[in-house]
């Protein structure tokens, strides 16, 4: 997966680490697309 998203294995460890709070979304979308997958973000009202 790390080679699939262009980076490197310590970079692939921190986005599964669930207590590391640095994600961003362009790692996010990285990812997701690695995967075959895209990233919905909705905004509904309260």
């Amino acid at each position: 997966m790390a080679k699939k998203m262009h980076t490197s294995r310590a970079s692939l460890n921190r986005l599964l680490d669930e207590e590391d709070t640095s994600l961003t979304l362009t790692t996010l979308v990285s990812a997701a697309t690695a995967l075959g997958k895209k990233v919905k973000i909705e905004l509904e009202p309260m």
